[in-house]
């Protein structure tokens, strides 16, 4: 446990109210739904590049990712390799016709409500299964966040977990409930902003004060000799490595898969449809981009470098951040750094509650309930529906398991049933309904059943839950009644101009 001072908690104190006060500062400018939901779409590329990497890579990012290198090594970085290749094709493919074809498709705010009008759903079966399966997996996604809020309150102040995942999600829930998109936003671009400082000094801190990378990899090396194998892995038991084996083709090709998981997460598809226009994208693709590679690269070395700084292995390997931020700076300077861990957490949790209530909202209370309410009876409801998710998730996070196991199962969920459908629905303007339906139910259950079956080869479930969802979608994508609105031609060439043109 870290030792508790003044200065640690003022800085905590601190950055939570500032959270707090954004949220009550944008309270007077969200108006309607669409504001809540997307922010009147108003987002510059900076803001946009910022909140989209600094919601998707969450807590796990300080502390699941930095945990697995630390305890078992470079074999487990494929995974950032996939996240930064992944980050990049997302922008460069997505994103910009996202952007135009949901405002075309009536203004959608939600990927349900894109989804339906794309692919002219008149049995609205897309947007009720599309809201199920986000209500589900992001009520998952939240609770592993506030898992990892609350091992970082517990690591630094000593309380009980259920008490530490307690605040964590008053706080989150504060802001998302007073302000919606905007607040998720602009807190998330000061988020992104302090993760990526903290992930720079603290690996350069460390690597100074062991002598330089070639004492850092001799650490390791003596530790282990696998740990800087990229093809090989050691085990971890009992706080000691071992001997492990040679990763599988199909095991790295998992690790891999992660990067396909970017396509369909709704989270971050969320501000590609709330940015300003679609001539923004490339410079926050470029922005975005660098970010991801900078601060990924940060955390491997983080991972690596716990492995040399300590004498004795930690009990918990995804506590090495926490740790190395303990050992090495004053407290004032702790603080700060130790607040990124809680803005990363912050920073995924509020996009998924805000993105679950919008699904809550617009896909049932007003499509089922309430057809006829005003936008501010929609905003009361979405804020309703903010706190409902994250009671709910609250409850599975006090049932525990690892950070990123958690971010695992809900990462493969989204990718496995929207990733397919969302890029054919930007790339095969005939694609039908019931493809996209069935892509949809294949791609989800797919990863439902695989982690079910403890994943058999040690494969991870993105992979065959993404190829179950593709094909089903191109297999039923021939059959039923093909759209009767044309996606392509003039408006496509358009959207094509105005990216090549940047």
């Amino acid at each position: 446990m870290i030792e508790l001072s003044g200065p640690i908690v003022t800085t905590f104190v601190a950055y939570l109210l500032l959270m707090v006060l954004i949220g009550v500062w944008v309270y007077n400018r969200t108006k309607t739904l669409a504001d809540f939901a997307l922010g009147g779409r108003r987002l510059n590329a900076p803001t946009a590049a910022l909140s989209a990497q600094a919601s998707d890579m969450s807590g796990w990012l300080l502390m699941g990712l930095p945990g697995a290198i630390y305890a078992f090594g470079l074999g487990e970085a494929w995974i950032a390799v996939s996240l930064a290749v992944g980050t990049y094709l997302n922008w460069l493919f997505v994103a910009p016709r996202l952007r135009t074809y949901t405002e075309r498709a009536h203004n959608a705010i939600s990927l349900s409500a894109y989804l339906e009008s794309r692919f002219e759903d008149r049995t609205h079966l897309l947007r009720v299964v599309s809201a199920l399966i986000i209500g589900v997996f992001f009520t998952i996604y939240v609770a592993s966040g506030l898992v990892a809020g609350g091992l970082l309150f517990e690591e630094i102040f000593g309380v009980d977990p259920t008490l530490a995942i307690t605040v964590a999600v008053v706080v989150i829930v504060a802001y998302t409930f007073l302000g919606g998109f905007l607040a998720v936003s602009f807190t998330d671009f000061i988020q992104g902003l302090l993760i990526f400082l903290a992930l720079v000094v603290v690996p350069l801190m460390v690597i100074g004060t062991l002598g330089g990378f070639d004492a850092l990899f001799g650490g390791v090396e003596e530790t282990h000799p696998d740990l800087l194998n990229w093809f090989a892995e050691p085990t971890f038991e009992n706080g000691a490595w071992g001997d492990g084996s040679a990763l599988s083709f199909v095991y790295i090709a998992g690790l891999l898969a992660w990067g396909l998981g970017y396509f369909g997460q709704p989270h971050i598809l969320a501000r590609f449809m709330g940015i300003r226009s679609a001539r923004d994208v490339p410079v926050a693709r470029r922005i975005a981009t660098t970010w991801v590679l900078i601060t990924l690269s940060a955390t491997v070395v983080i991972g690596l470098a716990g492995i040399a700084y300590f004498e004795e292995p930690l009990d918990n390997p995804e506590t090495v951040f926490l740790s190395l931020t303990q050992e090495l700076f004053n407290p004032w300077i702790a603080g700060i750094l130790l607040s990124a861990v809680l803005a990363a957490i912050m920073s995924t949790a509020d996009s998924q509650l805000l993105v679950a209530s919008t699904a809550v909202t617009e896909d049932f209370y007003r499509r089922y309930l309430r057809r006829e309410a005003r936008d501010a009876e929609l905003v009361w409801i979405g804020r309703g529906a903010v706190v409902v998710v994250a009671v709910i998730a609250y409850a599975l996070a006090l049932q525990g398991g690892t950070v990123l196991d958690i971010v695992a199962y809900a990462w493969a969920g989204f990718g496995a049933a929207f990733g397919p459908i969302i890029l054919l629905s930007l790339y095969w303007s005939r694609m039908t309904w019931l493809g996209a339906l069935a892509g949809m139910i294949a791609g989800a259950g797919t990863v439902i059943v695989w982690e079910a079956l403890a994943s058999p080869g040690g494969v991870y479930s993105l992979l065959p839950g993404f190829a179950a969802g593709l094909l089903a979608a191109w297999g039923f994508g021939m059959a039923g009644r093909r759209p009767e609105r044309e996606w392509i031609g003039a408006y496509h060439e358009e959207d094509e101009a105005e990216t090549a043109a940047q």
